[in-house]
């Protein structure tokens, strides 16, 4: 048999039947027979064999499947040894479709896909001794955490590990232009390099001139962000990722740009085909002074990039617009013009009602948060990375006269279920931060030196969280219930405290921390003012006998830190973001992110083969109250989970927002003797709630319309962990 000639088998028919009530039951029992069935008409069959673990090694190596260095690390008794451990584990998959993503998507295949070269424990083996570097400890800690699914790296991570032929340890990044023809054909051609090696792109054009600028002082002449963007979006489908998928971009503007209304509208389904955006993703950076605006029904002015960087000596994005917004506007030497600030408050929630788009990021918030010396100016494809970034400056033969910082995104998740089941919190994400740290030390993406510069100098990872609906779930607690959200806060306290304990233990250890650290608020000190001023410990008694047995840090322990953290520092200049989660949520048998679940029994549409259901994580009858749909719950229940959470996470998180074309009744007040349709006002009020509860960004608007379909969950491959 080989995975060419799959004939007769019985498990896409057994999965189905999950979807088909048993005198009004859900048959999950079919779940596990698929499962099983999967197992022995799939896998057993195509699992090549060897006669020994040295021999599967040796035919790895000697056929280019796998490195020879990272093996060469080990004295070969130890990898046996910690191969033992892992059988001992008895790792079994829970789901029929946590193990058909990970032998489709993850598990090595023999060259002609005719069968698989590895198992789940050998997926786990070749992360945790090619992230460990050769320390035997660390190799068997990270085999540990793997196993038990406490710890998930990122897509590109865990699917390269180990391998000979094998893309980027990292897939998403971020580069911005400034306001010349040679930094814009630069950041095209970066576009264009990154996608070819894997990477979804988010791109900043705030700083471009607006259509109608003068070039050369002859008026009228500049063409604005729109072509540039065609631009970029035929570049990202030219580059084609290997023929796997089509490369993936965001481009990113702020809402005081001048072309704002032509960037929204190139996005909308009517407009005129020379302009219009078919894949390219649209996000807008937002600062205080718009919400300012529509709280008072004003107008708003949108000001020229060539006219502000000539007046400040700093490109468009680095002006702070709230801070600088009168002295904008009555400067007589920078052009401008009117608009309401509700007009395009309506427009961008329009294009949202149909698109999905455009991705939020309040950047005045992510900026008041940032202990980083220095300015965020955009995010990446799924809005959780927010780091400083600083221009660069490109002569006519492309060569740099400055060389910025730009970024790329290297990440991992915990899985919050087996996280809170575990025994040491704190020995788990010194592990992770460890693994994420040898990506980090060993990422080099030199078709873009500013990507290259700025991964070296910050030593940035993004450790997040996945499956907090499922927890809840199993635990008895309602979404957006006031315990949920202590829970939220106190876990992600956690993680935030080991992290720092992490991060300064690596500092230490090699007396180095990022750069600029001693510009820092941890430097200084004052980060930490908010963990010894206020306590982040559990505070009812549901929530305190969640975490009964583990230890919770207390105002002496976070003075302890604070004092470790000025003497020897940090490694890393950013250490936690929470990202969307695709087919890893599955293999890991949860629920992605910290997003409600969208059905109990989710539909999934899988390309080759058609329909596969995933029932809920421990749903049973005894937990099927505390899972509502996401479509069926009122988004501030989201949005202040996410907000628990953001206020110990340095950088963002993916928050989609999820509606019905047709809104169920009660679920808002405002609602209350209008109409039951979704219209512009519900987003606009949600979207202002999320910015007055501290949310940094808002991913996408998923909307469930009348006629069963979904707008704006198409989300991108590139950076989902």
């Amino acid at each position: 048999m080989s995975l060419h000639n799959l004939k007769d088998v019985t498990y896409f028919d057994l999965n189905n039947e999950i979807n088909i009530p048993v005198n009004g039951q859900i048959p999950l029992q079919k779940d596990q027979e698929a499962l099983q069935a999967f197992l022995k008409e799939n896998v057993e069959p195509n699992l090549k064999r060897f006669d020994s673990l040295k021999d599967r090694f040796d035919y790895l190596i000697d056929n280019n499947y796998y490195e020879a260095d990272f093996v060469k690390k080990y004295d070969f008794a130890f990898i046996e040894k910690l191969y033992a451990y892992l059988n001992d584990q008895d790792f079994h998959f829970k789901s029929f479709m946590a193990a058909y993503k990970f032998y489709a998507q993850y598990a090595l295949k023999s060259n002609d896909n005719d069968s698989y070269l590895e198992s789940f424990l050998d997926r786990v083996a070749a992360n945790a001794l090619f992230f460990a570097d050769g320390d035997e400890q660390l190799a068997m800690d990270l085999a540990d955490e793997i196993v038990h699914q406490r710890y998930q790296p990122a897509t590109p991570s865990f699917l390269n590990a180990g391998r000979e032929n094998r893309g980027e340890f990292v897939s998403c990044f971020l580069i911005q232009t400034t306001d010349d023809m040679n930094t814009i054909g630069r950041t095209i051609n970066s576009a264009l390099q990154l996608s070819r090696i894997g990477g979804g792109v988010g791109i900043n054009l705030s700083n471009l001139r607006e259509a109608g600028a003068p070039i050369k002082h002859i008026e009228g002449a500049a063409s604005g962000v729109v072509p540039v963007m065609k631009l970029l979006e035929d570049s990202f489908s030219y580059s084609n990722q290997l023929g796997q998928r089509q490369g993936a971009g965001v481009v990113y503007l702020s809402v005081f740009h001048p072309d704002i209304i032509d960037f929204l509208g190139a996005k909308k389904e009517n407009a005129d085909e020379k302009v219009r955006l078919k894949t390219l993703s649209l996000g807008v950076t937002v600062p205080d002074k718009f919400y300012e605006l529509i709280k008072q029904d004003a107008d708003m002015y949108l000001f020229s990039p060539y006219d502000v960087e000539r007046e400040y000596g700093v490109p468009f994005s680095y002006v702070d617009i709230t801070k600088e917004y009168d002295h904008l506007v009555a400067n007589d030497k920078i052009s401008k013009k009117k608009i309401k600030a509700r007009d395009l408050e309506t427009e961008i929630s329009k294009l949202q009602q149909e698109s999905g788009y455009p991705y939020i990021i309040n950047i005045d918030t992510a900026n008041r948060d940032n202990p980083i010396a220095g300015r965020i100016v955009m995010s990446n494809l799924c809005s959780e990375i927010l780091q400083v970034q600083t221009p660069s400056t490109v002569d006519n033969q492309q060569h740099y006269i400055k060389m910025g910082k730009d970024i790329s995104c290297n990440l991992g998740s915990t899985n919050i279920n087996n996280m809170m089941a575990g025994d040491d919190f704190g020995h788990s994400v010194e592990s992770m931060v460890r693994a994420l740290t040898f990506v980090t030390d060993h990422s080099n993406i030199d078709v873009v030196p500013s990507i290259q510069k700025g991964n070296k100098e910050s030593h940035s990872i993004g450790l997040g969280g996945m499956g907090l609906h499922s927890f809840l779930a199993n635990h008895h607690m309602y979404y957006g219930s006031p315990e949920s959200i202590e829970f939220t806060s106190v876990y992600f306290m956690l993680l935030n405290y080991w992290s720092l304990v992490a991060s300064n233990k690596i500092a230490k250890e090699r007396q180095e921390t990022f750069a600029d650290f001693d510009k820092s608020k941890y430097a200084d000190g004052t980060y930490f003012d908010k963990y010894l001023e206020t306590s982040f410990a559990p505070k009812s008694d549901k929530v305190k006998a969640l975490f009964k047995d583990d230890w919770i840090p207390s105002k002496e322990d976070w003075e302890a830190l604070k004092k470790s953290v000025m003497e020897y520092g940090l490694y890393h200049q950013n250490r936690l973001a929470v990202a969307p989660n695709g087919s890893i949520s599955y293999i890991n048998d949860t629920t992605a992110s910290l997003h409600p679940i969208i059905n109990r029994i989710e539909e999934r549409q899988e390309s080759k083969i058609g329909k596969i259901y995933y029932p809920a994580p421990y749903l049973s009858n005894d937990t099927m109250p505390y899972y509502t749909s996401a479509y069926d719950m009122d988004m501030r229940k989201v949005i202040d989970i996410y907000a628990a959470a953001q206020e110990h996470i340095d950088q963002g998180m993916a928050l989609t927002l999820f509606m019905r074309s047709t809104i169920p009744e009660g679920l808002y007040e405002w609602k209350n003797g209008r109409t039951d349709k979704m219209t512009t006002r519900d987003l606009n009020i949600l979207r202002n709630y999320a910015y007055k509860k501290g949310v940094k960004s808002i991913y996408y608007i998923r909307t469930f319309t009348d006629d069963q379909q979904e707008v704006g969950s198409n989300e991108c491959e590139s950076c989902v962990i």
